[in-house]
């Protein structure tokens, strides 16, 4: 059987295994929250360590804490960001309480790894307490919104990062398809000729609008509320230690953090982390839109599309052999739907905040901390797994564009709208091609045609015009 020792709580007393480094707030917490059957993120415990040492540091330096206090909880903290002990973190993500078990968690790993290091026994709290020491000038309510934030930031630099690739081998794309020509289409119909290197440069321009962004809610996420306390009134901190707290906590991160101007509108107000989560949506949904475009444009190869060639990556069917399908761009559709899903959930749980405190911030930041990993994740095999290698199917994009009807929109400036259209519903039901017929019907000189029907001077906005007939 396991040896246990007895610890206590505001409720009473609770059995704890004999050698954990978590304590009373910690076993209830894990009893009481079975929820996600996961563990909580490592950024996040990243950052409460760091928030934990910072304030450690910062109570040792105004006196609040003595040396050896001090010392103690910034080298257990130390131990726990250097990965030890992390199994101690035992709460399940999703929690009631506004995160209150994930600050104690950290409250009482910190506290017994500094109790046993003064030589003390786990559980005792006689030399280093989780709240009187640990959890010294802080609350759960700001601790936690602050620490999120910095999880979230680091986050976001890693998605900044990752995304920034992604536009560079678009862009490689759009460049490399700049002379290979093709039919637009609008509602899925053909519409006029553009480059396939248009196609790409668009996707890229799109996900670089996304960047800044990107790059926006970061500079919103710097403030943070720490130091407020309960509801944002400091309660039972040190004016000095406010002051200072996150300035240290700015060294220790290497972020350039800032309190929030009001720490009672920095406690209740989550409007920074929904416009991340609205920012996060947007991504997916342009994510989205061009795996949309890859799928359709790949479709075929024999009875579809198929102006491009993705990659393969796998077999595609249990039953049909040779069958080969677009998984890369469906698991990044599938990413999309998750984010854009996990931004509903963020969006109810901030509008559900009450009063001084927003009490479900645990699921804000569950919900924010996925979107941003599988993001991260799916634009990587994006990039490597279908856009590096996806081949333009040149002849037949360079046929269709020959044949297309779609021509004809190129000739109404000079021969008229009515014309125009007689000559496309005569080259729908021959098959004869547009050229052939306005020779035919003598409406334009083979020179005049071979300017206004040159391919590179349509796709140039502004260069063919009704000025430039022969």
């Amino acid at each position: 059987m396991t040896d246990y020792r007895i610890e206590h709580d505001s409720l009473g007393e609770i059995n704890i295994e004999k050698n954990a480094l978590y304590g009373a707030n910690s076993q209830r917490a894990f009893e009481n929250f079975n929820i996600s059957g996961l563990g909580m993120d490592e950024k996040f415990i990243d950052a409460i360590l760091e928030v934990k040492k910072a304030c450690a540091i910062e109570n040792g330096k105004i006196g609040l804490l003595s040396d050896k206090e001090a010392d103690a909880i910034v080298k257990a903290s130390q131990k726990l960001l250097a990965g030890q002990n992390r199994e101690s973190f035992i709460v399940d993500p999703i929690q009631g309480g506004a995160g209150t078990s994930f600050n104690m968690n950290a409250n009482e790993v910190i506290a017994n790894i500094a109790e046993v290091s003064l030589g003390g026994k786990l559980g005792e709290y006689k030399i280093i307490h989780p709240n009187d020491h640990v959890n010294k000038g802080q609350s759960t309510n700001d601790v936690i919104p602050t620490s999120g934030k910095i999880a979230l930031i680091r986050y976001f630099k890693e998605l900044i990062a990752e995304t920034k690739q992604l536009i560079d081998s678009l862009n490689k794309k759009a460049d490399e398809f700049s002379d290979v020509y093709k039919m637009g289409r609008t509602q899925l119909q053909d519409a006029i000729p553009m480059s396939l290197g248009q196609e790409f440069a668009a996707y890229a321009k799109v996900l670089s609008r996304d960047v800044k962004r990107f790059e926006g809610v970061v500079e919103d996420l710097y403030f943070v509320n720490l130091g407020g306390t309960a509801i944002g009134t400091s309660l039972n901190a040190d004016k000095k230690y406010v002051d200072e707290v996150v300035d240290v906590l700015a060294e220790v991160t290497g972020l350039n953090l800032k309190q929030s101007e009001d720490l009672v509108d920095g406690t209740q107000n989550l409007d920074a982390i929904l416009f991340a989560s609205s920012v996060l949506k947007t991504f997916a949904a342009s994510l989205s839109k061009i795996s949309n475009d890859l799928r359709l444009m790949s479709s075929g190869p024999q009875a579809g599309i198929f102006d491009i060639k993705l990659p393969a990556k796998q077999a595609g069917s249990s039953i049909m052999p040779g069958k080969v399908n677009p998984v890369i761009p469906e698991v990044v559709n599938q990413v999309a739907f998750l984010v854009i899903g996990n931004d509903v959930t963020v969006t109810m749980a901030v509008e559900a905040g009450q009063l001084e405190l927003n009490a479900f911030e645990p699921v804000i930041f569950y919900k924010l901390f996925e979107s941003l990993k599988t993001l991260k994740g799916a634009i990587y095999t994006l990039r490597v797994n279908c856009i590096d290698n996806i081949i333009a199917n040149k002849e037949k994009l360079k046929d269709q564009v020959e044949k297309s009807v779609g021509l004809v929109t190129a000739l109404a400036p000079h021969i008229g709208y009515e014309r125009s259209s007689k000559i496309a519903k005569r080259a729908l039901k021959t098959g004869e091609n547009i050229r052939d017929i306005v020779l035919d019907e003598n409406l334009l000189s083979d020179d005049e045609l071979d300017n206004i029907l040159d391919l590179k001077k349509m796709i140039e906005p502004g260069i063919l015009g009704e000025k430039d007939l022969i």
